[in-house]
């Protein structure tokens, strides 16, 4: 069965996501800003939660139309085939957003949506009043400049949640964020990869899991491995053949520095969580004690002025990173910050720049490689 699938991802990302979902197989690949669709049948549910590194979530497009009014949106949701996944005991809420439309009210189109869901699923179930007591099916909804598009969401917490990192310290990057910049770093099963601001390790981490193939979603569940639409032999399928494709002979090494000893603790916890310890060292030491050597690709989230320094030591640190990193060919640099003027402080103007953003902060990520 032909699926119409929707991956967010982080703005600037894109490209990146494109080329992992081309590794799956899947077809009809549509990129927009943000986002990624394509098709793929019910395995592509399980393949695409458990491998996929830089997609925010695993959505199910089930339809989209005009909805000026309260009625075209009912009518709108109530011609869509939401038997095709929804079963009579299953749980279906509803949530989203509007944005440059008529209909504003969040809570009354829900409520639309809602009572459209129940009138179609009512019908074709024979019955009127819902339990719900089953598995979650999520629907989500973005009505924008009066277009109505529903999903349903197959993955439930975002898929940054990995189940690594229970704890981090103050402003960690996302780790969708941190793995596509590690592709951008072009990470490989031998490369030495440092960061000398390791905070939480996540840049380590997700370095460790590119470098020997591992699919980043095999330590959680996901919502539709309870959905009759996919069999659990598909989820134990994929799983077992991420888990065969997983590179154990590399030589790949993460060295993470950091000057607070609360992050290296945290660092090497997390790592022991991901299972890629045995990859992954971290001390405590100051930038200006930091050794760049031949051969080691840097990448780092450097402290915002705005929130963990006051401005002019944030621009002090970039001044210091200038002095000690020293990029060139043989030690590539990967920089992520919102600071307009990184490259003043840092002394060097980037050889290639892409804009980013980090949560809701827009950054540009400073790449360094001659």
């Amino acid at each position: 069965m032909d699926i119409r699938f929707c991956c967010p991802c982080h703005f600037g990302l894109e490209s990146v996501l494109k080329f992992e979902l081309g590794r799956l197989g899947v077809s009809d690949i549509s990129v927009s800003d943000g986002k990624i669709n394509f098709t793929g049948d019910e395995a592509v549910i399980a393949a695409a939660n458990f491998r996929l590194a830089t997609a925010e979530r695993v959505l199910i497009e089930l339809g989209s139309f005009e909805a000026k009014t309260f009625e075209q949106l009912f009518q709108g949701v109530k011609a869509i085939p939401l038997e095709r996944y929804i079963g009579k005991l299953d749980a279906f809420p509803v949530k989203g957003h509007c944005l440059d439309s008529k209909l504003h009210s969040v809570p009354d189109c829900q409520k639309i949506i809602k009572k459209a869901a129940v009138d179609r699923l009512g019908a074709k179930y024979g019955i009127v009043r819902f339990e719900e007591t089953g598995s979650l099916h999520q629907l989500q909804f973005v009505i924008r400049k009066d277009t109505c598009t529903l999903w349903l969401d197959t993955t439930g917490a975002g898929l940054h949640k990995r189940g690594y990192r229970r704890n981090s310290n103050d402003a960690p990057i996302k780790e969708t964020l941190a793995a596509g910049i590690i592709d951008l770093a072009r990470v490989r099963k031998d490369t030495q990869l440092v960061d000398p601001m390791c905070g939480s390790g996540t840049f380590l981490i997700e370095g460790a899991y590119k470098a020997a193939n591992i699919a980043p979603g095999l330590m959680r569940h996901f919502t539709a491995e309870s959905w009759d639409i996919v069999p659990r032999p598909v989820w134990k399928q994929e799983k077992e053949k991420a888990l065969s494709e997983v590179i154990r002979d590399g030589s790949f090494t993460a060295s993470g520095f950091d000057i607070d000893p609360e992050a290296v603790s945290l660092t090497v916890e997390n790592a022991k969580k991901a299972g890629v310890i045995a990859q992954v060292s971290a001390e405590k030491r100051d930038i200006s004690r930091f050794e760049h050597r031949d051969g080691t690709v840097t990448v780092c989230n450097p402290p915002y002025g705005e929130r963990m320094l006051e401005l002019r030591e944030a621009e002090a640190l970039y001044k210091k990173m200038g002095e000690v990193l020293h990029p060139s060919k043989d030690r590539p640099c990967l920089i992520i910050t919102p600071h307009e003027e990184f490259e003043k402080f840092f002394g060097r103007k980037a050889d290639k720049k892409r804009k980013l953003y980090n949560g809701m902060i827009k950054c540009d990520l400073y790449m360094y490689f001659k």
